[in-house]
């Protein structure tokens, strides 16, 4: 199968070409980024494949039946509806879109061509996470009614002043960047239940310095000073849904010291700690004594999992945990989330 991707960044090279290269149904016959060099040193590195600047390039080629498109998130909308209208199998990157609008047109564009459109919630293919589902799916927790969220970091802002920290780019800071997948994983585990009510707020405090802004190291960086940050570095949340209550407390940066990663599901017969990336541990009782119980195993790199799952649903036509169909309805929190932080109002989506 002939695959294209589109966008040579850092998530590219580290998980979508070795995932394809891997793979003995895929070939990749294009590389395509805006910066010439990205997609010619990929070209180089791998030893295959075409490099191209302009994505319809790719759609003149009927020969290419997919497409992986790890752009920034302004363009996941505009470039993964074209791939899909001109016959394109589609892998897009997360978030789906920068809004929940952005979100529905591209799953509208999905159901017109009956093309497929997964998105790169990657977690979904992650073995740590598959097992806690098969758990809470067998009845091991009980009745799960109420799951805490915590993504936060001490000072974690991504490329400060870049495509990150901008709002038009990005969509979101903290929230859609890192929210996005503690969510997945909640709807995932929980059934995707549909979500009622929705209450947030969203602070920009420590990255609107940009030049006080103090820290250690930085991802995506160096700071742009002459550029822009205008999203969040943290995020407050309360959601009612249709199954369990969901809190979440998120941040890129914060003036506490602590960087926890973990999702907490709790049972009226057991409870679940999930470290993100990691592994997981039980809480129960037996017998009249409390219990923990470590899980751990050999997971599989779940990056390359997912890109053997979406090349082996175009082969077949299976439907993915990832489809648009379910990432549309995290796309429609993510939205909430920001819609009443902005009205300072609980949101009503029953």
């Amino acid at each position: 199968m002939k695959v294209a991707v589109i966008g040579c960044g850092s998530l590219a090279n580290a998980a979508h070409i070795p995932a394809y290269v891997s793979n003995p149904d895929a070939e990749i016959a294009y590389f395509c980024d805006i910066i010439p060099e990205r997609a010619l040193a990929a070209v180089e590195k791998y030893h295959c494949g075409k490099a191209v600047t302009d994505y319809r390039e790719i759609l003149a080629d009927q020969e290419v039946e997919a497409v992986s498109v790890c752009t920034p998130n302004n363009v996941h909308a505009s470039i993964s509806i074209d791939c899909l209208r001109a016959g394109k199998n589609v892998l897009c990157e997360k978030p789906a879109a920068r809004t929940y609008s952005e979100a529905l047109e591209m799953q509208k564009a999905q159901h017109e061509t009956g093309k497929i459109l997964n998105i790169g919630v990657v977690n979904r293919f992650n073995d740590h996470v598959n097992l806690m589902k098969k758990l809470i799916d067998s009845g091991e927790l009980g009745e799960i009614y109420h799951v805490y969220v915590s993504f936060r970091s001490h000072r974690s802002i991504p490329g400060l002043g870049g495509p990150f920290t901008t709002k038009a780019i990005a969509g979101g800071g903290a929230l859609i960047d890192w929210g996005v997948h503690f969510l997945d994983i909640v709807m995932y585990c929980c059934g995707d239940p549909a979500p009622l009510t929705v209450s947030g707020e969203t602070f920009c405090r420590l990255g609107r310095d940009m030049r006080g802004y103090v820290y250690t190291d930085m991802w995506a960086g160096p700071p742009d000073y002459s550029g822009t940050y205008d999203v969040e570095d943290s995020v407050a949340g309360f959601i009612r849904t249709s199954g369990p209550v969901i809190t979440l407390n998120g941040a890129w940066a914060q003036n506490i010291g602590e960087n926890e990663m973990f999702i907490d599901f709790i049972g009226d017969k057991a409870g679940i700690r999930l470290q993100y990336g990691s592994d997981f541990t039980l809480y129960g009782t037996k017998d009249g004594a409390l219990t923990e119980t470590h899980l751990k195993q050999k997971a599989a790199n779940h990056f390359q999992t997912e890109i053997d799952a979406f090349v082996r649903s175009v082969q077949t036509g299976e439907k993915l945990a990832s489809h648009i169909d379910t990432a549309v309805i995290t796309a429609r929190m993510m939205q909430a989330l920001y819609d009443s932080a902005g009205q300072h109002r609980e949101i009503s989506l029953a």
